[in-house]
This record gives structure tokens, C-alpha cells and sequence, in this order.
């Protein structure tokens, strides 16, 4: 399977082609393909473009029958140095989606956050996606240890 880019205008190709930094990584980082710095205050948050648009293509590895999504999630130095998180984590780009790619970065610690232009606020992960048959039953079961006790339920130790 192969992972089709195309860069935007806004992306400035001196920040480098999106790899892999490491063999064994997980995804890649997406940057911030801004023209100006955007602050970020405490407790508030930026649809920031990434610069590109993507395209999966076969062959695909599990077969044509599942799809794939890129799961967009925090980079964990920002996270833990910083506060600073995507608002609906993971976000998922379709498979069928061909726009540019956003991110909806948040401010989630306690000083102001400069995003500048090029910088690494997120990072893309491709996951299968399997599309089990639904259907509809008058009860589900309920034989597990797990129960119905909801959230919470299971305590903190």
C-alpha cells in the first residue's frame, strides 16, 4: 500500500518531505503549514492546515474489503511539556477524503502557545478499518464479568 501527498501551496517544502523519522515508528509528523505564528491562550484552540492532501492506493495489505483511516493524535512532547492536545482525539480522516488536511490544535496547559509556521503539532497514524455486518437484535448478552456497572465502576486501585 502506498500513501499518496500532495503538497499545497502553503506548505513550504524547505521543512522536508513527511516521513517516518524511525523505522519503527508509528506515524508521521504533520506540521503547521501557517504564514504567521498563531498564539494559542490557555484554554483555546486553532483549525491549523497541515498543507497537504493524501490518497491511499493499493495493493492494500489486509485485502479490498477493509478501508483504511489516518488517525490524527498528540505528539506527546507537546502534550507533556506543554498542554497542548487535538480537540477531537483521534481525528480520522477517511479514506475517501480528499481535502487538505486540518488539525484542531487546543491549549490545554496554563501559559500562551506559539504555533510558527512548519512546526510539527501532530502526528497521522493509518489504521485499518473493518466494516462489521449490523444487525438488529431484541437483546444483546449480557455473560461477561464485566456487566453494566458503567463509568467508573471497576474503582482507581
Amino acid at each position: 500500500m502506498r500513501l499518496l501527498i500532495e503538497y499545497l501551496d502553503c506548505y513550504d517544502k524547505s521543512w522536508g518531505e513527511l516521513n517516518y523519522k524511525h523505522t519503527d515508528d508509528s506515524g508521521f509528523d504533520l506540521r503547521a503549514a501557517i504564514k504567521a505564528p498563531v498564539t494559542l491562550q490557555p484554554g483555546e484552540y486553532a483549525l491549523i492546515s497541515n498543507g497537504i492532501k493524501i490518497e491511499f492506493e493499493g495493493p492494500f495489505p489486509f485485502g479490498s474489503d477493509i478501508g483504511y483511516e489516518i488517525q490524527v493524535r498528540p505528539r506527546s512532547g507537546l502534550a507533556a511539556k506543554h498542554g497542548i492536545s487535538i480537540v477531537n482525539t483521534p481525528g480520522t480522516v477517511d479514506f475517501g477524503y480528499r481535502g487538505e488536511l486540518k488539525t484542531t490544535v487546543i491549549n490545554l496547559g496554563t501559559e500562551p502557545f506559539v504555533i510558527q509556521p512548519g512546526d510539527r503539532i501532530a502526528q497521522a497514524v493509518i489504521c485499518p478499518v473493518i466494516h462489521p455486518e449490523i444487525v438488529v437484535t431484541d437483546s444483546v448478552t449480557n455473560n461477561t464479568t464485566r456487566g453494566t456497572g458503567g463509568f467508573g465502576s471497576t474503582g482507581r486501585s
